[in-house]
């Protein structure tokens, strides 16, 4: 049975919609008719997976509620690993073929950065809910504001496979937060460091969609670590880029000069985030945040070597090296649960995948967002407040560093 479209929410039940889904991410009991459904004898959803490499990489065979209906990449070797993978006998040499195929509820695009919005909006036309890797758009804030404008008038759901929101630190963030431990987080970082990506510049002797891309055009890695957590929004921007006389930097169809961008950006709420994207240096690379609170700070493990460790502010009174007195905040190793492990999510999946153990987590909000035709987590207006603020960190680099405002689409 094909899924009927969801409905569209007004504007004003977004924030209830999110605390929802980041209660049930969080354990919290929710009534029944909010938690997750799942069962071996539930209808499936039937999903079609395009892209035959990251898209190898989830569980969309092992949840009990859907069915891997077919396939699609255009290299054949691709599709065979796909149809590998997802025990699916059914493949097509495109996306614009699969999408025609009336027994696919639902479409999985991991597909070239650049294309995203191509294939989502073919998707959106032929009635297809939509799962997208990240970023939702490739540096346009036209193509934003088309993309937002197709999955309001389409009805359909639409999620952005973001890794960072579920990652297993940053679930326990979230908790943190709802809890009230931190108090106010009036600044954060996120640091997404990944020396030897130029690499994937090239294949075959030929240059890839990565070629000279701009770090700030790959923002969400980060980005969620504070919006997935908080539910700010980042609304002004300073950043500055390095690089060097490499040949990708001097030729590329993106004229990057850069090769790493640090950007600071105000929140909403008139606090501060910090955030690295870089591509070369002298780095161990790391998908890493850190939460500073009035009350409670959490920073997650360094790979220099640091744990998972909470700071607890304190009234007891020490002094620093120069003898004037300071507070002495309190010190403790975090022990970090792997959610993965828990009822968070139906049996086949409790197991470890990509990303710090976000892969599982992916699969199951978009299936049962699908099931019960609601907005997933990561929706049109999480995935555009993640991914446009580096659209315009990158233009703040390219002008010295000036501050820009970033447009919303809430």
């Amino acid at each position: 049975m094909k899924l009927k479209k969801e409905q569209t929410q007004p504007d004003n039940s977004r924030r209830d919609f999110l605390q929802v889904g980041s209660m049930a991410a969080l354990g919290v009991a929710l009534p029944s008719h909010q938690t997750f459904a799942f069962s071996a004898g539930a209808r499936k959803v039937r999903v079609g997976i395009v892209g035959g490499r990251f898209g190898c990489s989830f569980q969309f065979h092992e949840h009990p509620n859907c069915r891997v209906e077919a396939v699609s990449d255009l290299r054949s070797e691709r599709r065979d690993n796909l149809m590998k993978t997802y025990q699916c006998s059914k493949s097509y040499g495109s996306l614009e073929e699969l999408v025609k195929d009336k027994d696919i509820d639902a479409v999985a695009v991991f597909t070239e950065g650049p294309n995203h919005l191509k294939h989502v909006l073919e998707c959106l036309k032929h009635g297809k809910h939509v799962l997208c890797a990240v970023p939702a758009i490739w540096g346009s804030i036209a193509e934003a504001e088309m993309l937002y404008e197709a999955v309001n008038k389409s009805g359909l759901i639409y999620m952005m496979a973001e890794t960072s929101y579920y990652q297993q630190s940053t679930i326990s963030a979230r908790n943190f937060y709802n809890e009230g431990k931190f108090g106010t987080i009036f600044y954060s970082e996120s640091e997404y460091q990944h020396d030897g990506l130029e690499e994937l510049y090239f294949e075959n002797g030929k240059r890839t969609w990565r070629h000279g891309v701009a770090p700030m055009h790959y923002p969400t890695h980060s980005t969620a670590h504070l919006i997935g957590v908080t539910g700010e929004r980042l609304t002004q921007v300073s950043c500055h880029g390095w690089g060097d006389d490499d040949p990708i930097l001097k030729d590329n169809v993106y004229n990057n000069p850069f090769w790493n961008e640090s950007a600071l950006f105000k929140t909403n709420r008139g606090n501060s985030m910090r955030i690295n994207v870089w591509w070369k240096g002298a780095h161990m690379g790391c998908e890493r945040s850190q939460w500073i609170g009035d009350k409670m700070s959490f920073y997650t493990p360094n790979p220099i070597g640091s744990d998972s460790i909470l700071i607890n502010s304190t009234n007891k009174l020490g002094k620093d090296d120069a003898g004037f007195v300071r507070t002495a905040a309190k010190k403790e190793k975090y022990h970090q649960p792997n959610w993965w492990e828990t009822d968070l999510l139906p049996e086949p999946l409790r197991h470890n995948s990509g990303h710090h153990g976000s892969h599982t987590f992916i699969t199951h909000e978009f299936v049962d967002a699908c099931l019960n035709e609601r907005r997933p987590t990561v929706d049109i207006h999480e995935a555009l407040a993640y991914t446009v603020p580096g659209v315009i960190a990158h233009q703040s680099a390219l002008k010295g560093g000036i501050s820009l405002e970033i447009p919303q689409f809430d």
